[in-house]
Parts: structure tokens; sequence; C-alpha cells
């Protein structure tokens, strides 16, 4: 596994060596794509061409960004040597059957699309296409996000430091083997609605204790926030880090006591293998 990249800096002077990037679904997760990339400069907006369903969100998105948006996704890819997959997962077969004559056959394919394996896009559009995969979670929407990708057979080490600089824009990366993304799916991805359920958990026990709900929710969120900045920024196992806290006697022992009898630890395992075993399930339906 490679070293997890951290988040670039905005104002990246350095740019991706891409004549036209066609990026396919712009929806939440693909205009959070297209801010970074934008933002970041890693590529200007006059080598970008994006597709939507409607007509009124293609303009808005040629408006908001100054790219050629419309919906027509037989038109983005036509020319373009990297294509960015930013569709529902049911949606993918769909668009490689109507492409596969319209695409490049040396282009570069980016899958954002959850439980879309590399073998399916490869056999689907019938070559040797290079794939990456790539599995970001919600918070790249304003880069702190966390994104594994994974190669696919014909793809360079070249091609997995592009896709690396793309989702560094919005976050941190790391390079993982595809066997791995089914775990990563239930963590990483999945993780953030588990996290969600903690940061309300903590706020209505504020509640419960006289705390004004926006404070307390604020408490809550900052505090989850600089805890997992700590764990990132000093590399010290998180139990040490707990450890620090505890101290003999003293009010913290008595809040763990109370999460361990609750089964917090276990029941958060539970459900990563859960959400690992439907996103694994999905996949397998997906290859059908």
């Amino acid at each position: 596994m490679a070293t997890p990249r951290k988040p670039a800096p905005a104002g990246n002077e350095g740019q991706l060596r891409v004549k036209k990037l066609a990026l396919i679904g712009a929806g939440k997760l693909g205009e959070g794509l297209l801010s970074g990339l934008l933002g970041s400069q890693l590529i200007p907006p006059n080598r970008v061409e994006v597709t939507v369903a409607h007509a009124d969100r293609a303009d808005y998105l040629a408006e908001k960004y100054s790219v050629k948006a419309h919906t027509s996704n037989a038109r983005a890819v036509a020319g373009a040597d990297l294509v960015i997959i930013a569709l529902k997962p049911q949606q993918v077969k769909g668009f490689l059957g109507e492409v596969r004559n319209k695409l490049r056959r040396d282009a570069l394919l980016i899958s954002a699309a959850a439980s879309v394996s590399t073998s399916l896009i490869e056999r689907q559009l019938g070559h040797a296409a290079r794939v990456i995969r790539a599995m970001p979670n919600t918070p790249c929407l304003i880069r702190q996000g966390m994104t594994s990708l994974s190669a696919g057979r014909h793809a360079t080490p070249q091609d997995v430091e592009l896709a690396r600089e793309i989702f560094t824009s919005m976050g941190r990366t790391v390079v993982v083997d595809e066997k791995h993304m089914d775990a990563i799916t239930g963590l990483s991805a999945s993780g953030p609605a588990y996290v969600y359920l903690i940061i309300e958990s903590l706020a209505e026990g504020g509640v419960k204790m006289g705390l004004p709900r926006e404070l307390s929710t604020e408490l809550s969120a900052q505090t989850l926030l600089g805890a997992s900045a700590l764990v990132l920024e000093t590399g010290e196992h998180p139990a040490k880090l707990k450890d620090v806290v505890t101290t003999p006697a003293g009010c913290t022992i008595d809040g763990l006591l109370e999460l361990e009898e609750g089964g917090l630890r276990v029941t958060l395992i539970k459900a990563v293998v859960r959400a690992a075993e439907r996103a694994k399930q999905l996949v397998e339906d997906h290859n059908t």
C-alpha cells in the first residue's frame, strides 16, 4: 500500500497533462470533483467537458464553472484522453455501451461509481482499457475527503499518479489492491454516516445536561474533528491518545465504561463488516 497523500494546497500551479477531460455525471459527487479540480488549478476550464441528465443543470454548471456542459455522453468523451465516471452504479453499463465506439482506445478512465469493478469496465469496453477505480467519500465536497484508488490490469504507474493528483485536491488518498475496496467502502465511504450518528448522540448528551442544542452540536463536531486530526498528525495509535485523556479516577474513565457496557466498540466493528458485505454483494450483482 502506498503512503497516504495529504491534501494539496489551494492554488497548486502544477497542471494535469490532459488535453481534454470528460466528467460524466456532474451530480453532487461529480460537481465536488469538478470544484476540486478547478479550484486547485489542476486543469483549466476550457479543457473540461461535463455531462448531466438535464439541460437546466448543464446551464448552471456552465455558468458557474465556465466549462462545456450538456447532456450528451458520446459528445463529451469524443477526443477525451481522460474520462471520469461519477455515475450511479446501475448507470455504468449503459454508459459504457453508449460510448464504446466513441471513446479513444488510449483514454484513461477513472471510475468513482461505487461497487463497479475495473474488470467490469474492461469487459464492457472490449479492449485493454486503462482503468482506475476510485472510492471517495462525501467530505471530498469540502476538500477533507478520503479516497482509495486501485488500478486495473492495463493501468500504468503514471495513470495511478495522475489519479492521485486529482483526488489529492479533495483530501487524502491511498493506493490499494482492488480486493480491499469492499472493506474500504464499508469503512471510509460509509463511515461519515456513522460519525454523524456519533456527533448527534454526543450532542444529545450535552442537551441532556443542559447545553443549548446549537452549542452542543458545535462542541461535538469540533471534538471529533480535532481528535481525528490529532490521530493523523501524530501517527499515534488511537488507544494511546485515549489513555492520555483518561486520567486515573477522572471523569473520562466513567464515560468509557458506559461506552464499553453499551457495546459501542463491537457495534461499530459490526457496522463496517455489514456494510462491506453489502458492498461485496453489489459488486457481484453489477458483474452479472
